[in-house]
């Protein structure tokens, strides 16, 4: 039988740095094959080439037996090679089919757009794959699940016979990520290839037939799904051997809340509610992650918790003070740390050296400044030291921040909130695209600072994560509290269910601490 893809000795350069190194690789039709590594290891970039965004610098693919005319995706299309990115290349105020049949729109009379024949074609797709979908729904109403259906309706509908779908569950609660494997088996059964790119070891061991690891652009070993573990892949992806880290319930959890917020109300950036009325305490020496489906109220609650954005109405009260209209440095003054979602937005000066970004915000105060001058030397030692405990690399105090990678970028920016030895620390997306030597330093250090006795605000999307990390979880629905559940024991598909508008869970302000004699395993030591 023919094989789905065969790349042959292709590499990727861009100027001096080597993307893609010599990979290998034959993929069978109607196989699930899974792409896993580290940042920067070369998975997206690979299938980047095979979906005609990039050109090889050197080597050969055939798709379906034939050479692929590379240059474009609309030559990949034309070869059956359809491609779902991470972020989706939708337009929200178009409906489904709209956007299904965009760029190839059935015409009426050779002129305009023949609704119905669009409607139609993506109702039959969506029976073919068996699930429910409206077609005349707005993009823009519909929820990151059914989006993710309508790219995948979309690359079928243009005749894609191999899929490619890149970090396919990054957004999805486990009862969405439960229906996209449904999915993914039933395109195997009708003879498509589907190849997965992910962090998400579980996923790739429950869902792929093969399993690829890439490490610094090279393919370095290829396994078979029922052959291999977490352990094992996750050596070959870092280079080492890896030891399971055991996560540790709180010793000790101060009984006044650090911050206490009542009845808050924010509206978005559209002027629209983001947040209705939301009320909780967070206290000392716990880590209360905030989850939800992405859109759900998370980012403006992190906003107006540190100053960034103005509520409509409600009160915060941080530190025994009340913080209404509060600016952020005000926040910071009553110590507030803050690692922001976006690092180099608002984590960062891009073009300033490390040093000076791990003295942003305290560059008048020791060890950065005697006086009112800036100590040269206390700050040069301070950061040194910064460096080399939180692994920044490379460990110099010169290069500017742009030039390092996102993991270091975020080390940078957590050495700097948590030397602050702050009361609070609002943690947003930390470890958004981290690889899982990054990720282990993120969660240790978080941790650290809780057993310390800092409380520990987690704004995630990845509900590992805050099952890892969390003592108590606080779900986000439209823009609501849908319900408090504790971190020890909870059930990662409840809480997809409360994230979803199942059934709430009457909130408790008081942190639950039941004894446990075997911690979960979370993050890795590298």
């Amino acid at each position: 039988m023919t094989n789905a893809l065969e790349i042959d000795r292709v590499s990727k350069r861009f100027g001096s740095v080597i993307a893609v190194s010599d990979v290998s690789l034959s993929i069978g039709t109607a196989e699930i094959f899974a792409f896993v590594g580290e940042n920067g290891a070369g998975k997206t970039t690979l299938m980047n080439l095979v979906y005609g965004l990039y050109q090889p610098t050197s080597g050969s693919i055939r798709a379906f037996g034939q050479p692929l005319r590379t240059g474009s995706p609309a030559a990949a299309i034309a070869q059956g090679i359809g491609m779902v990115h991470q972020h989706f290349m939708l337009v929200p105020t178009l409906t489904v089919a709209e956007n299904v049949v965009l760029g190839d729109e059935p015409k009426k009379h050779g002129i305009f757009l023949d609704r119905q024949a669009a409607v139609r074609r993506v109702r039959e797709m969506a029976a073919r794959l068996e699930f429910d979908l409206d077609p005349e729904a707005l993009i823009q109403d519909i929820g990151v699940g059914m989006q993710q259906r309508v790219e995948i309706v979309k690359a079928l509908c243009r005749g894609a016979k191999l899929l490619i779908l890149d970090e396919p569950t990054a957004n999805l609660t486990p009862q969405e990520a439960d229906e996209l494997y449904a999915i993914v088996r039933r395109l195997r059964a009708q003879g498509t290839t589907i190849v997965f790119i992910t962090h998400k070891l579980r996923e790739v061991l429950a869902v792929a037939d093969r399993i690829g690891v890439m490490r610094r652009g090279a393919l370095v070993k290829v396994l078979r799904a029922a052959e291999t573990n977490e352990t094992e892949l996750s050596g070959l992806m870092v280079g080492a051997s890896v030891e399971p880290e055991k996560r540790h319930p709180a010793a000790a959890v101060g009984s006044e809340p650090v911050m206490s917020v009542r009845d808050l109300r924010v509206r978005n950036a559209l002027g629209k509610e983001a947040l209705a009325g939301v009320t909780f305490d967070v206290f000392p020496g716990e880590v209360l992650a905030v989850a939800g489906v992405d859109g759900n109220g998370q980012a403006e609650l992190a906003e107006a918790l540190s100053g960034l954005r103005r509520p409509v109405s409600g009160s915060v009260i941080f530190g025994g003070k009340t913080m209404d209209g509060a600016s952020p440095s005000a926040f910071r003054e009553a110590g507030l740390a803050h690692i922001p979602a976006d690092r180099l937005q608002r984590g960062l000066c891009p073009d300033m050296s490390v040093l000076e970004n791990l003295a942003l915000g305290r560059q008048s105060k020791a060890p950065f400044a005697k006086g009112l001058f800036i100590d040269k030397a206390g700050a040069r030692e301070r950061a040194e030291a910064l460096i080399q405990r939180f692994d920044i690399r490379p460990p110099s105090t010169e290069p500017a921040a742009r030039g390092l990678s996102g993991g270091n970028q975020q080390k940078v920016i957590l050495a700097r909130e948590i030397d602050q030895k702050p009361r609070l620390l609002i943690a947003n997306q930390p470890t958004r695209g981290l690889d899982i030597g990054a990720i282990a330093t993120v969660h240790r250090e978080i941790l650290q600072a809780r057993d310390a006795g800092c409380a520990v605000l987690l704004v995630s999307l990845d509900l590992d994560e805050v099952l890892s990390l969390a003592d108590r979880i606080l779900v986000l629905r439209s823009g609501r509290i849908a319900g408090i559940v504790p971190g020890e024991g909870a059930d990662e598909r409840a809480v997809g269910a409360l994230m979803l508008g199942g059934e709430a869970v009457p909130p408790s302000e008081t942190p639950q601490k039941a004894p446990q004699e075997t911690p979960p395993e979370t993050s890795v030591n590298v």
